[in-house]
């Protein structure tokens, strides 16, 4: 009976080891690539079910997830620094130019053919270069409109702006629809994105420098809108708020910001509202561009799996499902038409008209100092 017993137990262990070695060894067959990138919970219900897809259609493949919400770029950082960067990174172009100079991305001009840069617009392919090399396959643009509240225009009889108006106007309307201490004409953020867009209308279309008298200028005028014309709320005004807060609150008739808002305001707001093009203060104005996409790490092992990922990522169906979220403006011009889904906005073509007449915004290697310089330049003049 022992003996039964003891060759019962070897042939149940030679079993499971051989069911272990077949298991390990098919999925020894997947190359692992990794893919790390931001993105809110929303974001990622999207993306998740697009890398599954991705798995199903490429099985030797297996994508490692790196969902980093917080601190993205710092971790990055230290993952190039210990040579275990992941082998496809989702990056924007404000931080591109430090890994490009470093020398730590894919040179991905080479690469049209397997990406089709013909598809994308131009300008979401310049921000994602450094010097003439593309190292970047762009998702979406980012663009800064005017959000507005048509209930406020009405109550105050304020017409609505019209595509082409001019900063006069604007000012003329912000005025007239301020009503202290309920409702601002417009939105005030110290942040330099959000008024980037001041400083290039006023002429200022390379990196700022707060010692250049232009750039000085160009900041003067946007905070006169708070101390001058007073159609802007002060910080003290603001309290804990936010400037989307505010808008949603009915506290300001006018709100610049992005695309990413729109979902939110499809859910919450309790008024009528649409958007409108940054106006134009001379003929010469231009307005930023940004952009975010897909580089691979140079010092990736598995270029080829990488270079399939990103082409997925990239590819018509997959941004298409990610724009009509509301979330993105695409940086593919086949899904331009994606925008004009029926919802609000009702002029969300104005996120993909203006692409064609924006720069993208100047950077440089340092730009992150520059802003925080930047910023602490302006805090005083911003709160007198």
């Amino acid at each position: 009976m022992l003996k039964k017993i003891i060759l019962l137990v070897c042939l149940i262990l030679t079993a499971s080891l051989f069911c272990s070695l077949k298991y390990n060894n098919n999925h020894n067959q997947k190359t692992i690539i990794q893919f790390a990138t931001w993105g809110s919970e929303s974001e990622m219900k999207i993306l998740k079910p697009v890398l599954h897809d991705f798995e199903q259609e490429n099985p030797d493949i297996k994508v490692d997830l790196m969902h980093i919400p917080q601190n993205y770029f710092q971790k990055i950082h230290l993952l190039f620094a210990s040579n275990t960067a992941p082998d496809v990174i989702f990056m924007n172009n404000q931080y591109l130019p430090v890994y490009a100079n470093a020398g730590v991305l894919e040179d991905l001009t080479p690469y049209n053919q397997q990406f089709g840069f013909e598809n994308f617009y131009i300008k979401s392919l310049e921000a994602l270069s450094w010097n003439n090399h593309i190292y970047g396959v762009p998702r979406d643009v980012s663009n800064l409109v005017i959000y507005y509240n048509k209930d406020i225009f009405d109550k105050y009889a304020v017409p609505y702006p019209k595509s082409g108006w001019t900063y006069e106007e604007f000012l003329s309307k912000s005025q007239k629809l301020t009503h202290l201490p309920q409702v601002f004409g417009i939105s005030f953020d110290e942040e330099p994105l959000f008024y980037m867009p001041y400083l290039m209308g006023f002429g200022v279309d390379y990196v700022p420098d707060f010692n250049d008298q232009k750039v000085k200028n160009a900041i003067q005028n946007y905070a006169d809108l708070r101390h001058k014309y007073h159609i802007a709320p002060l910080k003290t005004e603001v309290s804990s708020m936010t400037m989307a807060q505010m808008f949603l609150q009915g506290r300001l008739a006018m709100y610049l910001s992005g695309r990413w808002l729109v979902p939110k305001y499809r859910e919450e707001a309790k008024f009528n509202w649409d958007v409108i093009e940054f106006p134009k203060v001379n003929s010469l104005s231009k307005t930023p561009i940004d952009a975010s996409g897909w580089v691979i790490s140079k010092s990736s092992k598995n270029k080829k799996e990488a270079i399939k990922l990103v082409q997925y990522l990239s590819s018509k169906s997959s941004t298409e499902q990610l724009a009509k979220s509301g979330l993105i403006v695409p940086a593919r011009i086949d899904c331009a038409d994606t925008l004009q889904d029926g919802q609000k906005p009702e002029n969300s073509k104005i996120f993909t008209d203006i692409i064609e007449s924006s720069i993208p915004t100047p950077i440089t290697v340092n730009y992150r100092e520059i802003l925080d310089n930047l910023k602490s330049e302006t805090e005083r003049i911003f709160n007198l």
